[in-house]
């Protein structure tokens, strides 16, 4: 795969926006932790090299690139907790912490476009904005919203570990692995397990 290039972002430089953020989500698919989004707007002049979708890189790369982007770049993070999960869905509970990404990237700098990763854009976003699908291998500001959300969102899922051992968060993130099913076997589930999820709600 060719590395990616500022292209998408120059695109809309060229049509005249003069700020562009990229946002991506993590953790649609565990049965247990928030889902978690990242807010990146890049510097052009320091942009951290070998970015792409965060799932395709090495934890330690990870993290390197993670310390990279923190430092260079403008950055929010939002999340939508278990409860809202649960309440209002998974979809909806997405577009809300991409939302609150968002906003907390609007307090420090105002993006006047978005790229979006995925098929949708949520409603709540009202700024000029395009869905890319699997935009994390294609826009260079949403790859670095992949990889400042995984990262989040694997360092939280770590936490949690330590409180509820059984479970292997630490290595699974709150993916329904075996190690995890057989913490839920034996330990049952816990106050960050996604309730309205079919393998969750069968425990009930």
């Amino acid at each position: 795969m060719k590395p990616l290039s500022y292209q998408q972002e120059q695109q809309q430089l060229n049509n005249g926006y003069t700020t562009i953020v990229g946002i991506d989500e993590v953790g649609r698919g565990p049965w247990a932790g928030p889902v978690m989004a990242a807010a990146v707007i890049l510097d052009m002049q320091n942009i951290p090299e070998g970015m792409k979708d965060s799932k395709k890189i090495s934890p330690k790369k990870r993290e390197l690139l993670y310390s990279q982007i923190m430092a260079s770049s403008t950055v929010g993070i939002g999340e939508a907790s278990v409860e809202e999960i649960d309440e209002i869905n998974i979809r909806q509970a997405t577009f809300l912490a991409m939302y609150r990404a968002l906003e907390n990237v609007n307090k420090l700098k105002k993006p006047d476009f978005a790229f979006i990763d995925g098929r949708d854009i949520p409603q709540q976003i009202n700024i000029p904005s395009e869905s890319v699908i699997k935009g994390d291998n294609i826009v260079l500001s949403i790859s670095a919203a992949s990889i400042v959300a995984k990262v989040t969102r694997d360092r939280l899922m770590g936490e949690l570990a330590k409180k509820y051992p059984h479970f292997a968060w630490e290595r699974n993130a709150g993916y329904g692995t075996k190690d995890h099913q057989n913490g839920l076997a034996s330990h049952g589930i816990t106050p960050y397990h996604r309730k309205s999820f079919a393998p969750i709600k069968a425990l009930l």
